[in-house]
């Protein structure tokens, strides 16, 4: 699908939102069965004007149907790849794409959207090199503990990017870590918190399987 998000010059801009009860980072897929009405009005709108990009926030408090929801202030845009529709829903896979804060929630109407600004991509610093083998085995570490206990989305051995940093944001996404761990780590400052937190994170996470049942 065309149509990019056009970020003003001080990287300001305007999205559709669509608050979910996950979190979407960087480089990250992400499928949708979309039947609510004012998100088919929203995608009608995004479809009308050729924009192929929305935001993805996580719910703070309430639930992805029905409205009145409220949303943290940290998201991700999402590109749409494909559309499908069929008996009043509509399938969406799209990508996650960039990250950023919202400055200010405009009015619901009829879908909610909101003035935001994007935060800086990270640049790779070689020297974190052995950070992010350390932060894959952690991963997918827990990944296979936590498949004796849950059903997982993710197998141990799934392949990631081979660029650094995406595949960093994939192993932040893949990690079998809560939705409060995911947002802090979607908020980090820096590439060093980023691979910091989701080493400490992962490895608490992967820690809970293997503890004993309380007497």
């Amino acid at each position: 699908m065309r149509g990019r998000l056009s970020w003003l010059a001080w990287g300001v801009a305007t999205l559709p939102m669509f608050p979910l009860g996950s979190v979407l980072f960087p480089n990250m897929p992400l499928r949708l069965r979309v039947f609510e009405e004012r998100y088919l009005v929203m995608l009608s709108e995004m479809l009308k004007h050729e924009r192929g990009e929305f935001g993805v926030v996580l719910i703070e408090r309430g639930h992805e149907v029905g409205g009145g929801e409220h949303r943290f202030d940290v998201g991700t845009t999402a590109e749409i790849t494909e559309l499908g529709s069929q008996e009043g829903i509509v399938g969406l896979q799209a990508q996650g794409h960039r990250r950023f804060r919202v400055v200010e929630w405009l009015r619901d109407d009829p879908h909610p959207s909101a003035v935001v600004t994007e935060l800086a991509d990270f640049d790779w610093d070689p020297a974190l090199e052995p950070r992010l083998h350390e932060a894959e085995r952690t991963v997918r570490q827990a990944l296979a503990a936590a498949s004796e206990f849950v059903e997982s989305s993710w197998p141990p051995d799934v392949v990631l990017a081979d660029e650094p940093v995406p595949r960093l944001w994939q192993l932040a996404g893949i990690s079998p870590i809560g939705p409060m761990d995911q947002l802090s780590l979607l908020g980090a400052a820096s590439l060093t918190e980023l691979v910091e937190r989701l080493i400490e994170l992962t490895g608490e996470a992967a820690a809970t399987y293997g503890a004993p049942w309380p007497d």
